[in-house]
């Protein structure tokens, strides 16, 4: 089947999955896909990940790095390689190697493209050869990584050719972070340095602030140190003397404001030399109206220490010695140090406090600024050869996958042609005598299973591990042939992926649907074969049951009989044990008078619509089932399963009958194989044949005599017989001989 577009070039089409299905198998296909209309596409975008497809062509598709592959980027893909390739040959032929007259050096990007080819062949010392292969492109990384400047604004340590610049370097990593350049190697950019370079500027100007005013600097260098002391213990203080006035001002508030003896039996039983956190809770002294805090004694033993600290770097330098601070005195000290708490809220440049005040200005002071921007500008001057080399792995790589991916997304003739594998199977899973060729990964049973069960297909999940490792995966495995007869949660089986490596597989879900017609034909068979073992179960069971209260019951009333005396049996009732076999004799002939109608029907049929009557018989039974599993099947379509991947499928991609033959193949015995049918551990045979035997046996000598057969034979033969006999009378008896004549009687 062909079709046209407006398009001048000419399209081919095939029907392939009950869709039709672009045949991309020209090189002027490629040149003119932008014109093929995106409705006859099969998809619309894929995932980048879960696919059995090289990982690295498929970043280089994915444009905006958004984790999916779209048409427009599938085209600029197919346009960029058809601009700069002479020849598409290698492209159609997948190869991964790429000749070099084939780049098309008549345009400047194509120039580009061979100059760099050749550069990179002359590093890896292959400058005399005529193409580029994907393990050369493969060692583009490496080359990099070697390479003090790869042109993408980033210079890491080993860039800088003197032990300072590489110090300055790490430095500026540790305060203001890094980026990672093309060669993976942590460094800084352009942006980093000027972050580096303002913290500094910005820090150093607010220290400039609190050496030209004494008062923000009230100890001096050492104010810093002197404040951390301050702030630990301003609140605590406060607290103090807040408690204090609270006491002077009703002199009931004294008792609840220091801690009551309640609080000391809770923590007496304690270790309190750990207890530190309840006991820094208490007060920092003794609450009582009016009174100063003590330095020396009678403090909080959790708060003593600070208070050491607070005595000699404070107080002493202050007021001289001192065994107590009042209130005033503490308002003073607050006020100390007002302008520096002011000072420290202007605080600007924090990322570079770690290196300290002399080692930024050394740096400000040095030119080391100058000495970084150079290296970031000799880096930028290869920015447009490594990316022209970038550009030419993306060609190697494109030359080798974008043809197969075409395939499996503008159409889906890889999945439906013989003999090959799309990229979204995953492997094969071989469980129950079969193998399934329909597997593919999915990221959760639980999100993937609701749209997927749309597929009207049967799909078993599995989780895989891998043996001796820590590898999992969970794959959706279409059942398209056999029956699901032993299929259950917990059966295991092996699947092996697209590398031959091999999962132990647990089916963990099932979505049930028809799986074959045969199945179908079967099931109504296997339902009442199950239905009459259940029901033999229970009546079997229940019997069982009976049989055990009745033996309880008999030998309880046996004992109670024994306590009681004996009593004489009961008389045997001959008319209740009548009206039984009256009742079994009217069950059988019932069951003889159903048989006797079933067989008489079959016996008044002329003998040529017998086996028609046994087919009507057959079809009633399994037709209705059969005929719902060939519509289910011929309802089975791919999209959905690979939608809920993230696909957006653009068609119905079905699965029909005979397809779904080839995606699940059946075990058989090899060709010329040699087969023994004699099995020395196999079960007795029971004689139901010789029944089976006697019983049509019986039904052809009913069906003879119903037709009379028998009663004509039987004439026939009796005829034959009465006419021998009336031969031999009529015929005259032969006369005795002279020897056999008797003798006169005697007179």
């Amino acid at each position: 089947m062909e079709h046209t577009s407006n398009a001048t070039h000419r399209w081919r089409f095939c029907r392939l999955g009950g869709f039709d299905q672009v045949r991309l198998e020209r090189t002027e296909d490629l040149q003119h896909l932008m014109e093929l209309d995106q409705k006859l596409w099969a998809a619309l975008s894929c995932p980048v990940n879960g696919l059995e497809f090289d990982s690295r062509t498929l970043a280089m598709l994915d444009s905006d790095s958004d984790g999916r592959v779209r048409v427009q980027e599938v085209l600029a893909a197919v346009n960029w390689i058809c601009s700069v390739l002479n020849s598409l040959d290698s492209v159609m032929a997948g190869s991964s190697e790429l000749p070099l007259q084939a780049i098309n050096d008549s345009n400047p990007e194509g120039q580009q493209l061979l100059a760099s080819a050749r550069q990179l062949l002359t590093y890896l010392r292959k400058s005399e050869a005529d193409r580029i292969t994907i393990e050369d492109v493969a060692d583009t990384s490496l080359l990099l990584h070697d390479s003090a400047f790869n042109g993408d604004g980033i210079i890491p340590t080993h860039s800088a050719e003197d032990e300072e610049t590489r110090t300055l370097i790490e430095e500026i990593m540790t305060c203001v972070g890094s980026d990672e350049d093309r060669s993976g190697l942590p460094g800084i950019s352009r942006e980093r340095i000027d972050l580096f370079f303002e913290s500094a500027r910005l820090y150093t100007e607010w220290w400039a602030k609190a050496t030209s005013n004494p008062a923000v600097l009230p100890f001096g260098e050492t104010t810093t140190d002197v404040a951390a002391v301050f702030s630990s213990l301003k609140n605590k203080i406060d607290d103090f003397f807040v408690r204090c006035s609270l006491a002077a001002f009703d002199a009931k508030a004294e008792e609840p404001l220091n801690p009551s003896i309640v609080t000391y039996e809770a923590i007496a039983g304690q270790d309190l030399h750990g207890a530190t956190e309840e006991l820094g809770r208490f007060p920092l002294a003794h609450i009582q109206a009016g009174r100063a805090l003590p330095l020396k004694e009678g403090l909080n033993p959790a708060w003593a220490g600070l208070m050491k600290q607070f005595v000699k770097m404070i107080v002493a330098p202050s007021f001289g010695s001192l065994e107590q601070v009042d209130e005033d005195q503490w308002q003073q000290i607050k006020a100390n140090f007002a302008a520096y708490e002011a000072w420290s809220a202007e605080k600007s440049g924090v990322e570079v406090e770690p290196l300290g005040l002399e080692r930024i200005q050394t740096i400000l002071q040095s030119s080391q600024r100058e000495r970084l921007e150079e290296l970031i500008e000799r880096d930028l001057e290869l920015t447009q050869q490594v990316d022209t080399i970038i550009k030419v792995e993306k060609l190697v790589h494109f030359n080798r996958d974008l043809y197969r991916l075409l395939n499996n997304f503008v159409t889906f003739r890889d999945f439906y042609a013989q003999g090959r594998k799309a990229i979204f199977q995953s492997g094969t899973l071989f469980i129950d005598g079969r193998a399934c060729e329909l597997c593919v990964r999915v990221a959760s049973v639980d999100t993937h299973s609701p749209l997927a069960s749309l597929s009207r297909a049967y799909l078993a999940y599995c989780n895989c591990k891998r043996r001796n490792s820590s590898e999992t995966m969970i794959i959706a495995a279409a059942f398209t042939g056999g029956d699901s007869d032993n299929l259950m949660v917990g059966r295991n089986g092996v699947f092996y992926d697209a590398k031959g490596d091999d999962w132990d597989a647990t089916i963990v879900k099932i979505i049930d649907h028809p799986i074959s017609v045969s199945q179908a034909f079967w099931s109504p068979y296997k339902r009442i074969g199950r239905m009459i073992g259940e029901q033999l179960e229970k009546f079997a069971a229940a019997k069982d049951k009976a049989v055990d209260s009745g033996t309880s019951a008999g030998i309880a009333d046996v004992g109670n009989k024994a306590a009681a005396g004996a009593k004489p049996a009961p008389p045997f009732d001959v008319g209740k044990f009548a009206g039984i076999f009256a009742a079994i004799g009217l069950a059988l002939g019932a069951i003889g008078t159903a048989v006797a109608a079933i067989i008489g029907g079959f016996m008044g049929l002329p003998v040529w619509q017998v086996p028609l009557a046994f087919g009507g018989i057959i079809l009633v039974i399994s037709g209705p089932s059969m005929l719902i599993a060939f519509l289910k099947l011929r309802q089975r379509n791919l999209g959905p399963i690979l939608d809920a991947n993230g696909w957006a499928v653009n068609t119905k991609a079905r699965i029909n009958i005979p397809f779904g033959a080839t995606l699940t193949k059946m075990a058989e015995l090899p060709k010329g194989a040699d087969r023994t049918l004699v099995d020395p551990f196999a079960e007795k045979k029971p004689h139901w044949k010789r029944w089976v035997f006697l019983v049509i046996l019986l039904t052809v000598l009913s069906f003879a005599w119903n037709k009379g057969y028998i009663q004509q034979i039987s004439q026939k033969i009796t005829a034959r017989i009465a006419g021998q006999t009336s031969n031999s009378q009529t015929q005259p008896a032969p006369e005795p001989s002279q020897e056999q004549k008797p003798e006169p009687a005697a007179k």
